[in-house]
């Protein structure tokens, strides 16, 4: 298996007595080897003694010396003379010492493999190694960083050391004596298998395109879950760890770094890449389904700098190309999902009002799936870069507020998208305004709405970071908008049935007809509303602290001003203030049961009649 660089020659006359001083060193370097080589290839009475083990360790550098001095005296044999029946002798011996420290190599790859995982490298392969100063294609102090910050994480102690001096030891032994190849194939064959292993164990597997694009999304999103923590821990724990220790062992030799660490990872390596380009292919992807992609992108993404230094070689070159063929097919895959689901709110045609003006299913859609996207912001942002929106129709002018377009409003493309879309969605929502019959309800809906809309872009710190708190500020006075004309349609006639300033007192015969039409309207507007809904508790109060400031005082004056006016002639006193205040905070939590109107009992407050009574509100869902 070894190189024979000395061949042998035909009988030569006798040598003189004497030997030349070459000869005499390679006599000396001989009998060292062939005394080591004996003692460690002849059968052991303890099986567990090796050259290179801790006991030792002074012989076998003794033995690596004499090797490459036996390598070196041969060549000067060899110069003044190239018959000398020594060079044969040495050769044989030479031989003889490669087959040894092949065979030590080898036991040391294999029997120190819980030192030698990736993990599990030490930090000072990457201090000594020769491609912390090679060029990459990121900054040469960002690249020492990234290794420092790393391989600190990979400091390991005990027998690591040692089995990493050992294997560096004799490879650069049988590197400088010429028998690189044989070291080469050894290393590559045990490390290979790990690899291999490794990634087996990270449950990384080798499809085809057909075979991704067969797979049902049950199957594919499984796959892409357990991809995620693979890709991590193979980019930052196996690849970096094979990168530092193939540095380390073949510190003699940037060429046999590249190509052995090339031969070990690029098949492995190139299999973890490839899936996401292979999943990213498959066609008709819903919008849902967009989160699995952003998660591999912003994966591999936020390797990618790590990729490029781990592999940085030209022999690697194809491995690179992948990361960015799979970020760009993901990126593709992303954007399809992004106009599928605009697409999908722009045809959505549903007319059936929502029970009491609730949020509409396609606005908590619509803001939940954006929340989500919002989270992405770094994956988002180079994903909708340069990607123009097509403008939807005018806007009605209730919910523009003004002319400006969103890419008017913002320089951030994904800002410009994400405000599109909502505006999009509000268009749609004030579409099915329409058909509530009662234009109270109208406004209520779009109160609700769009309060849902401003609560969840408030509550996601993306989102509020993408659109800004003018949007926030400006949307709420929306809101109020809205509830402002709701109450005037609800209550307006409620508001307008007693005076204004009450300030004197009326003849009785007055005050009994105004106070009786603001019994009716009352009632009326308490009953029409009993099952209309504010899902949201600040809205909600807020809708009823105006009301209360509007209706209690004015009531409880025309009430104080006219209350024995109001007593005679049987006059029923169906709603005093104080019911008033009750009878409000019964409403809009959009149950018909928690609240009703009866007429039995005794007046309250006046004592004359008959008075409402405000039912239990336990139990109420909102």
């Amino acid at each position: 298996m070894g190189k024979h660089l000395f061949r042998s020659s035909p009988p030569q006359e006798k040598q003189p007595a004497h030997q030349t001083l070459a000869e005499s060193a390679v006599q000396e370097c001989m009998s060292k080897i062939n005394r080591v080589t004996s003692k460690w290839t002849s059968p052991s009475p303890s099986s567990d003694a090796h050259l290179f083990s801790t006991n030792s360790r002074r012989e076998a550098e003794e033995f690596a010396e004499a090797v490459r001095h036996l390598h070196s005296t041969m060549h000067r044999l060899a110069a003044v003379n190239p018959s000398s029946e020594k060079l044969v002798y040495a050769q044989n011996l030479m031989q003889s010492a490669m087959n040894l420290l092949e065979s030590e190599f080898h036991r040391v790859l294999k029997e120190n493999r819980q030192y030698l995982d990736p993990e599990c490298v030490s930090v000072r392969s990457y201090r000594s190694s020769r491609f912390a100063s090679t060029p990459t294609s990121v900054s040469d102090s960002e690249d020492e960083t990234f290794y420092e910050e790393n391989a600190e994480e990979h400091r390991f102690s005990g027998g690591d050391s040692d089995a990493m001096d050992d294997l560096k030891m004799i490879a650069d032994c049988m590197i400088s004596t010429g028998y690189a190849k044989e070291c080469v194939k050894v290393y590559k064959t045990v490390r290979r298998s790990i690899v291999d292993e490794t990634l087996h164990g990270l449950a990384v597997e080798r499809f085809t395109l057909h075979q991704v694009q067969k797979m049902d999304w049950d199957t594919l999103e499984s796959k892409i879950r357990t991809w995620l923590p693979a890709v991590k821990l193979a980019v930052r724990s196996l690849f970096f760890g094979e990168r530092l220790l193939a540095d380390h062992v073949f510190s003699s030799s940037l060429n046999i770094v590249e190509s052995s660490f090339t031969d070990i990872t690029q098949e492995g390596a190139l299999t973890l890449f490839t899936f996401p380009e292979n999943a990213a292919k498959i066609k008709k992807l819903s919008p849902e389904k967009m989160f699995r992609f952003l998660d591999m992108y912003e994966s591999l993404a936020s390797l990618f700098v790590e990729i490029e230094s781990i592999f940085y070689f030209d022999s690697a070159a194809a491995v690179r190309a992948q990361v960015i063929n799979s970020l760009a097919k993901l990126g593709d895959a992303a954007r399809l999902m992004m106009t599928d689901f605009e697409t999908a709110i722009q045809k959505e045609t549903s007319r059936t009002p929502v029970v009491g003006g609730g949020v509409h299913p396609l606005t908590r859609y619509v803001m939940n799936y954006l929340s989500f996207l919002a989270d992405y912001d770094e994956s988002i942002a180079v994903i909708f870069e340069n990607w123009q929106v097509t403008s939807p129709s005018p806007s009605p002018e209730s919910l523009a507020g003004d002319d400006a377009r969103p890419e008017e409003l913002y320089s951030s493309p994904v800002s410009v998208r994400i405000a599109w879309v909502i505006l999009l969605t509000l268009c749609k929502i004030d579409g099915k305004a329409q058909p509530y019959k009662d234009v109270a309800l109208s406004y209520l809906f779009l109160a609700n709405n769009l309060q849902y809309v401003v609560v969840k872009v408030r509550s996601s710190s993306g989102l509020k970071v993408l659109l800004g708190e003018d949007w926030v500020v400006r949307h709420e006075g929306k809101v109020k908008q809205y509830a402002e004309k709701f109450q005037k349609l609800a209550w307006g006639k409620v508001l307008t049935s007693l005076p204004e300033y009450p300030k004197e007192e009326i003849a009785p015969e007055e005050a009994r007809e105004l106070f009786g039409r603001f019994n009716d309207e009352f009632e009326a507007a308490y009953r029409r509303q009993m099952s209309w809904v504010v899902p949201d508790p600040k809205l909600r109060d807020w809708i009823k602290i105006s009301l209360s400031g509007k209706l209690v005082p004015v009531c409880s004056e025309f009430y104080e001003v006219n209350r024995f006016g109001l007593g005679g002639d049987g006059f029923n006193v169906r709603y005093t203030p104080e019911d008033i205040g009750n009878y409000l905070s019964d409403l809009y939590f959009g149950s018909r049961g928690s609240g009703s109107v009866s007429t039995k009992g005794s007046g309250s407050g006046s004592g004359t009649g008959s008075s409402t009574t405000v039912k239990s509100r336990g139990g109420r869902s909102h």
